[in-house]
Parts: structure tokens; sequence; C-alpha cells
């Protein structure tokens, strides 16, 4: 039996037993070292404020990307996408409430009970779009099996 590839970091989480809330705990940590990279980079080189458009843009995607990885992980199990998505928002938003200390001009633009209820909407939408999929395709599975167990079942009748 092959053993699935794991994230770099996840061996210093290994004391939590539940899978979602590990995978979510190391999404955490990726998301808070991209964010704090990017503030740092955005109040920090100045010389850069002329691309800041192209600059927030990747940044905000590579962000994208890494709060993808619960989805990836999970991809068969809503729920535990959900608690794993969840966990790594909660944590993320206690992220942004310390950078909201260095960095003053973020609450200017979102507040904290935005940045968490936009993340917890996503994941919950996200989480609902994966079961009904999971309940479709079970349910065209469950259907054609039946369908191709009738026909299989009728009896064959003799050309006369």
């Amino acid at each position: 039996m092959t053993a699935r590839p794991q994230l770099p970091g996840t061996a210093w989480f290994l004391w939590m037993r539940n899978p979602a809330l590990r995978v979510g705990a190391v999404t955490w940590m990726y998301v808070s070292a991209a964010f704090i990279v990017w503030q740092l980079i955005a109040y920090g080189i100045p010389r850069l404020e002329r691309y800041g458009g192209v600059r927030d843009f990747l940044a905000g995607a590579f962000l994208l990307l890494l709060l993808m990885v619960p989805v990836f992980r999970f991809h068969d199990e809503p729920a535990k996408l959900f608690i794993s998505g969840l966990a790594a928002w909660t944590l993320l938003t206690l992220t942004y409430v310390l950078a909201e200390m260095i960095f003053p001009l973020l609450e200017t633009r979102m507040g904290v009970f935005q940045i968490f209820t936009l993340g917890a909407v996503s994941y919950i939408l996200i989480a609902v779009v994966h079961w009904v999929f999971l309940m479709c395709a079970e349910a065209r599975h469950r259907h054609m099996a039946q369908a191709g167990r009738a026909i299989s079942s009728e009896p064959r009748q003799r050309p006369r």
C-alpha cells in the first residue's frame, strides 16, 4: 500500500488526530506566511507601489491557490472539507487581527468580521456544492446499476 503524500510542515501537527484540523492548521501556516510576506512587500518596498495592482492580483491568486488545499485534500468528504477550511480561515482571521496592529491601513479596507464571514461562507458554499455533486453522482451510479441489472435479468426471447 502506498502512503499518501504529505505537505511539508505536517509533521509538526501529527499530535492532532483529526486530519481535517491538521490540514486546516497546515493551510493556515502557509496562507499566513504568504499574507504576511505580501504585506511586508506592500508596505516595505515603496518602489513597487506603481505595480501595486499586479502585485496584489498575484498575491491574491497565490492565496486562493493555497486556500484550495482543503478542497483538493477532501474533495470526496464535504464535511471534512468544511471543517478544515473553517479551521484554516478562523486561524487566518486571527492572523489578520494581529496584522491590523502592525499594518493599520488594513482595517480601512475590510473589518475582521467581514474577513471571517467571507471565508466561512465561501467554504460553506464549496462544501455544499461538493455534497450536492456527490449526491447526484451517487444517484446516477445507483440508477445506472439498477438499469443494467434490470435489462440483464429479463429472459431472452427466441427468434421465431
